[in-house]
């Protein structure tokens, strides 16, 4: 199911992101969920694209997740 803000993405996503890592997973996967519906595994796909184009500009760290 699609995201409309970040407080509607899992407990886990929101303590372990930065807000901003947060909208760039958000959008894609709202994004992936859309492109994929007629797949069977689209929640899947969308989650997978959306931690895809996180780890484009964050990177995880000892830290936490920093960005590159």
């Amino acid at each position: 199911m699609p995201y409309a803000s970040n407080a509607d993405l899992p407990e886990n996503l929101q303590s372990i992101l930065p807000e901003h890592a947060q909208d760039i997973y958000r959008e894609a996967f709202n994004h992936a969920f859309d492109a994929h519906r007629n797949d069977p595994r689209q929640e899947e796909a969308a989650h997978r694209i959306a931690w895809a184009a996180v780890k484009r500009s964050y990177v995880k760290t000892a830290a936490g997740w920093a960005r590159r």
